[in-house]
């Protein structure tokens, strides 16, 4: 399952899941488009894990939550904690850091 943020509640989504995976990024992001599918067939073949995309330019609370400072950047967190993070445009580099959560 893939949640779109459409308010600044990455905080409240961690908090009430176990496992969370965000893609940080923005409307002008060429890279995150390219990635969006790919990051939409991962949460597809990992059940029990909440996929989040987040608009990093729209909400800046969830921003914080990660150390973004390029697009894309993926985060992993894990019982309300912050695991790792990539930014990255390959989808094994992707994978693997899903990988390092399930």
């Amino acid at each position: 399952m893939i949640n779109e943020l459409d308010q600044d509640n990455l905080g409240e989504i961690i908090a009430n899941n176990d496992t969370v995976v965000v893609q940080f990024s923005a409307t002008w992001c060429g890279n995150c488009r390219i990635m969006k599918p790919k990051f939409k067939k991962l949460s597809t073949e990992n059940e029990g894990v909440t996929f989040v995309i987040a608009d990093a330019e729209k909400f800046p609370e969830s921003r914080k939550l990660a150390t973004v400072d390029n697009l894309p950047t993926f985060a992993t967190f894990k019982g309300g904690a912050f695991v790792n993070q990539v930014q990255t445009n390959k989808f094994d580099v992707l994978k693997d850091l899903v990988n390092e959560v399930i």
